[in-house]
């Protein structure tokens, strides 16, 4: 291509109304604009929900400070969290993925652009209607606030019964529509991971990032599906006469946890895998020297982990001395203590160091 050729293209776009290149940016289901789509959305909420943190730290800066009120506190608090889980850090990690994976597979797309697409503004449209709650949501302490139930909702909180008006009602929803795009985002990096590879890039021959983005992804579905249940139990019970958590009826309240964290606890590694990823790409270019890995083992580690902290709240745990007495005879499956194998690695000759 010629100079000539460049610089009359170059004239044309920079001739160009700013409607078309905003219709180009709002209709296009290329993977590189939907990942900068998706992290200038994650700043943009950054910038919000750092706003939101401020208010908070000015509130606790000193004892019987009176900068906000104890709403106005309740909302920050859960408008903060909310927003820097669902609508920073999951999008901006998202927005990587979709930018760089087909890249690093040697794919030219998504396996489902049009998907992608819909999983990202089925997102942002999810932040946009929790905020709208600000204007909407006639809540607890009047009209037009935004949920006052903590960032986790724990029941029966947030029934109708304490959470009058529809301030929780924003926050459900717009949390329901959020993990359908997570969900939906998801699914789409597993598919062009398995199936769009370069000819000739085995799994084992993938790069790490990539490997990681496949795990995260497998975390997402399992962790996004029982918290978006979740949530349309919570609507059930508050408009249709469920009673999933009235305790009064025969419900659970720690039904809620239980959902609530079978998502939570997984999301810390949903969030921070991708992030070791990074520096798992980087550190070794910079020190010239290999990484030893194994493919999978972030993901076993976090459902493992939130097999042992579920145990806190099972109703088969009736007291501490029994959690511990199972966290003890943890991976001894031979019902045999610690003490037992330290003594058989010393009979055995082994080097057990004190």
């Amino acid at each position: 291509m010629s100079s000539d050729t460049i610089a009359i293209q170059t004239a044309e776009a920079a001739s160009r109304p700013w409607v078309a290149t905003l219709h180009e940016w709002v209709t296009t289901v290329d993977h590189k604009r939907l990942g900068v789509l998706y992290i200038l959305y994650a700043l943009f909420f950054l910038v919000i929900g750092g706003i939101e943190a401020t208010i908070i730290r000015i509130q606790l800066m000193r004892p019987h400070n009176d900068f906000v009120s104890p709403q106005v506190f309740n909302r920050m608090f859960t408008m903060h969290g909310t927003t820097m889980i669902f609508f920073v850090a999951m999008p901006i990690l998202f927005g990587f993925a979709n930018y760089l994976v087909p890249l690093m597979i040697g794919a030219r797309d998504m396996a489902f652009p049009r998907l992608n697409a819909f999983s990202f503004w089925l997102t942002a449209f999810g932040g946009l209607l929790l905020y709208f709650s600000l204007l909407g949501g006639n809540g607890l302490y009047g009209a037009g606030n935004a949920p006052d139930v903590g960032w986790w909702a724990y029941a029966p909180l947030a029934s109708r019964a304490f959470s009058p008006g529809h301030s929780s009602d924003y926050w459900t929803i717009a949390l329901l529509a959020s993990g359908f795009g997570s969900i939906g985002t998801a699914i789409n990096i597993i598919a062009t991971i398995v199936s769009m590879r370069c000819p000739g890039m085995t799994l084992s021959r993938m790069p790490l990032l990539a490997w990681m983005n496949l795990v995260m992804s497998g975390m997402v579905l399992l962790a996004i599906s029982p918290l978006s249940a979740a949530q349309i139990m919570l609507l059930v019970d508050r408009y249709l006469g469920g009673h999933f958590f009235d305790t009064q009826a025969g419900g659970s309240a720690t039904l809620w946890m239980h959902f609530f964290w079978i998502f939570g606890h997984p999301e810390v590694y949903v969030l921070i895998i991708p992030c070791f990823a990074f520096a798992s790409e980087i550190i070794p270019v910079f020190s010239r020297k290999p990484i030893f890995w194994i493919p999978g083992h972030g993901g076993c580690h976090g459902l493992h982990r939130l097999c042992e902290h579920e145990c806190l709240g099972s109703p088969h745990v009736h007291n501490w001395n029994e959690f511990l007495r199972q966290q003890f005879f943890h991976n001894n499956h031979d019902g045999r203590g610690c003490t037992d194998r330290h003594q058989d690695l010393q009979l055995a000759g082994h080097d057990v160091g004190r």
